[in-house]
């Protein structure tokens, strides 16, 4: 057994000093009160939490971690590891890998992949394409977070741009469908425009000039349309833009079919920081104004976005060379996330409660978790000890990911990851990974 003594909890909207006992996988008990002496005494291990928070395990609802087919940038063992280095406990995997995750068959690979070899807990999506229904309806929804629809075409070749097909899709798949949201005509109308104006080495600064708000807007109404005629249950990844917040409410999550995701790197930087940052914050969407930002970030205060994920992607430094063209969109966040979120907090832009709500409860109750995403007795021990008085400094030295880069690389924050327990086992320990991969497969109730 392990004893977290004498931490300040951060859940379900209190923030108290409390102890937690872990007997195996799970949260055995949670202290208010002194732990009695004779169940300390029966402990393998007493871990002094005072000055430390106690967090559940964040959940991250959008990674690419590129296996199989892109492994020379990342893998399921490496990136899975900068997760819990960060605090992430649980992810759920996007399926433009190669082969593409468009088949049951495929979808069971991948999660065969993660099986002792994922240091986080871990789902798959399945890919949607303009000729595989017959594929999604099959879907086990117990074992399978949602169906990623490329309605924007990004890093591969998945785009569903067929209106009868995306009806289809919207009618009669009864799980939770994901939406990339940029429309792709528009997108190509601007490119051409602005390769005739500036050329193919356009910097990367024009790139939210292509990849414009209203492409965002365009491709995330017709979703929510198709959404609210068929009564589907949809979730909006990466909004970037104040026009598209219109489409969403405000208010509780259960009370919810239709949801909205914000993501770290949308919520930090603005275009302002493409003249010193250039393609590394190259993303689709494009990050985009300050008045964006700001309106992601009130959004995210007022419950109007639900969650917020990282959309880690990471490419090679040689693949993100070039400009709004030739530049790979993407990058590496999973390890800096719940830092960057907490740094935020500090600054007072969001709270800390709300950086928990977001980061952990509200995914677990979105996509229906079984037993994760809250600090209760009988849930699963996904846990983070965050430090917020010992600062941290990206550095190549310390970045785990395998593309070997950060676009935080030399921010420094003011708190740390000291540790991080995956099903009650410690995963990650002030600057070490474990060897243990503790991840097991997520299921869901729903």
């Amino acid at each position: 057994m392990i004893l977290i003594e004498k931490a300040t909890i951060i859940n379900e909207g209190q923030t108290f000093t409390g102890s937690l006992l872990i007997e195996g996988e799970r949260i055995a008990r949670i202290y208010c009160e002194e732990v009695p002496e004779q169940m300390r005494s029966r402990c393998d291990s007493v871990i002094d939490a005072r000055g430390l928070y106690l967090i559940p395990g964040v959940i991250d609802d959008q990674v690419h971690f590129r296996e199989p087919g892109l492994t020379h940038k990342g893998d399921i063992f490496s990136e899975s590891r900068a997760a819990v280095a960060g605090g992430v406990t649980s992810y759920m995997e996007m399926p433009n890998t190669l082969p593409q995750t468009i088949t049951n068959d495929e979808l069971r690979r991948k999660q065969e992949l993660a099986a002792g070899r994922s240091a986080a807990n871990y789902s798959f999506y399945m890919g949607a394409t303009n000729n595989n229904i017959r594929e999604l309806q099959k879907v086990d929804p117990a074992t399978t977070c949602g169906v990623k629809v490329f309605m924007g075409s990004s890093t591969g070749d998945m785009l569903v741009d067929d209106r009868r097909t995306l009806q289809q899709i919207f009618a009669e798949v009864e799980m939770l469908i994901a939406t990339h949201c940029e429309s792709e005509e528009l997108i190509r109308e601007n490119r051409d425009r602005m390769i005739r104006l500036h050329g193919e080495e356009m910097p990367v600064a024009m790139h939210p000039l292509i990849r414009t708000a209203e492409a965002c807007y365009r491709s995330s109404a017709e979703a929510v349309e198709l959404a609210d005629r068929y009564g589907s249950r949809l979730h909006v990844l990466h909004l970037s833009t104040a026009q598209e917040l219109t489409l969403f409410s405000e208010g509780s999550l259960a009370d919810k079919k239709i949801t909205a995701e914000a993501c770290v790197h949308h919520l930090w930087f603005s275009d302002e920081d493409y003249a010193r940052l250039g393609s590394r914050i190259k993303w689709n969407p494009a990050v985009k104004g300050r008045a964006d930002m700001e309106a992601l970030r009130e959004a995210l205060r007022r419950g109007r976005l639900d969650v917020v994920a990282t959309d880690h992607a990471p490419h090679l430094l040689s693949e993100k060379e070039g400009g709004a063209i030739r530049a790979a969109s993407g990058g590496p966040l999973v390890q800096h996330s719940l830092t960057a979120m907490w740094e935020m907090a500090d600054k007072e832009i969001f709270t800390r409660e709300m950086v928990v709500e977001r980061m952990c409860h509200a995914p677990a109750r979105l996509f229906g978790l079984r037993e994760r995403g809250f600090i209760r007795e009988g849930y699963n021990a996904d846990l983070v000890l965050l430090d917020p008085f010992t600062p941290f400094t990206v550095s190549p030295e310390n970045i785990l990911y395998k593309c070997g880069w950060s676009p935080f690389e030399g921010v420094t924050f003011g708190n740390s990851v000291r540790k991080t327990y995956v099903n009650g086992r410690l995963a990650y320990d002030e600057g070490r990974v474990s060897d243990c991969a503790a991840g097991e497969l997520l299921t869901f109730e729903r």
